[in-house]
């Protein structure tokens, strides 16, 4: 009895997390959509500016949870420059956790506002989050034959014209390496094999369609490339196979003691720019990812396994970074909700919000 409530006990470390990051999700549209209200009267650089500070302020709060709240020792390897840029971002893709790493990585660039993402179409129907992520420059996208290549173009194209700072966040594979699910591995597999290309272990074959909108349409926008590879330390059996890697639940339960990212920065000028040659390239990209990730799972020297080869920085974050967001976003909900003019504002919002959120994807995104 005992033990089994301790377990109950720690399965339940995400509730309050999740509950501020969710519960603050209203007070944070209604903070910015008063400004998109106000900011239509001014410059649309105004409002993209103070979008971006909005957007680090509950990024910074929800990094406050990933990684002051778990602990978790975020092993960076490569060269991540300490400058803010303009960069299309490259990632394998296993969980819900990549998402955040991205960010894990734009905070220390202080770039945090700037991290928008392609995004698979169905998530634009998320409550609140789907439209927002629209509003702040999100791209949602089609898989296969019913890719808009046209519409991401045009999209883009506008963010470039407007100038706005970018850190663009794609998953090439187009859907999550998942070791519980052979088929889609097989498939990937078989898929590369008919094309004359490598077969991957680790990853997926990727798709180039998204990056290469991307890229042809910010070339003389972009500063960089970057190729990131993922791996959460904790994801190996007894046996010594890959396990899935741990949702948002599980690493808010403290669950994966370690994350290590490799991040290798590419100048635009070693990239092709046909889309024919850009596929080989992307592949090849995967390539050395799967070798990053064979040696991280599957190295022969059990002492090799867990990391990535070469020199690593152990990068904690600040509670400077942090904590105030959660003060101030933690402070402005609660003292919504102790009034009760502020309760009901608050109920409408969810309810109101999520409908014209609805009402606008099904429309523009």
């Amino acid at each position: 009895m005992l033990l089994s409530l301790v377990l109950h006990t720690y399965s339940m470390r995400y509730v309050l997390p999740a509950a501020v990051m969710m519960g603050t999700a209203p007070t944070y549209v209604l903070a910015w959509g008063a400004w998109r209200l106000l900011s239509a009267l001014l410059p649309a650089r105004f409002y993209r500016e103070l979008d971006d500070r909005f957007y680090t302020i509950y990024q910074s709060m929800v990094l406050f949870f990933f990684e002051r709240y778990t602990g978790v020792q975020i092993i960076i390897y490569g060269d991540l420059p300490k400058n803010k840029e303009n960069v299309v971002y490259l990632s394998n893709h296993q969980c819900t956790v990549d998402w955040i790493v991205a960010d894990m990585l734009a905070i220390r660039q202080n770039a945090l506002g700037h991290v928008r993402y392609v995004l698979k179409d169905g998530l634009k129907w998320l409550p609140l989050y789907g439209w927002y992520f629209s509003q702040h420059g999100g791209i949602y996208v089609k898989r296969s034959a019913k890719f808009n290549e046209k519409e991401m173009r045009n999209k883009l194209q506008a963010q470039v014209k407007a100038e706005t700072p970018m850190y663009l966040v794609i998953f090439p594979e187009g859907t999550r390496y998942n070791p519980e699910m052979p088929k889609v591995i097989a498939d990937s597999q078989l898929f590369a094999d008919k094309e004359g290309l490598a077969v991957l272990k680790h990853v997926l074959t990727p798709r180039v369609k998204a990056t290469h909108v991307a890229i042809d349409s910010m070339k003389n926008y972009l500063d960089a490339v970057y190729d990131v590879t993922v791996a959460y330390e904790g994801t190996v059996d007894h046996k010594g196979q890959r396990k899935v890697a741990p949702s948002m639940t599980e690493f808010l339960c403290k669950e994966c003691p370690k994350v290590h990212i490799y991040l290798d920065r590419i100048e635009l000028k070693d990239i092709p720019e046909e889309q024919m040659y850009m596929r080989r390239w992307l592949h090849e990209r995967f390539e050395v990812k799967d070798k990053l990730l064979i040696e991280f799972y599957d190295a022969k020297d059990s002492k090799r396994r867990n990391k990535f080869p070469g020199k690593c920085v152990h990068s904690k974050l600040s509670l400077k970074k942090t904590l105030p967001s959660l003060l101030f976003l933690g402070g402005l909900t609660a003292s919504m909700l102790l009034t009760e003019s502020g309760r009901k504002l608050y109920v409408k919002t969810w309810i109101y919000g999520t409908l014209i959120g609805y009402l606008w994807v099904s429309v523009k995104a």
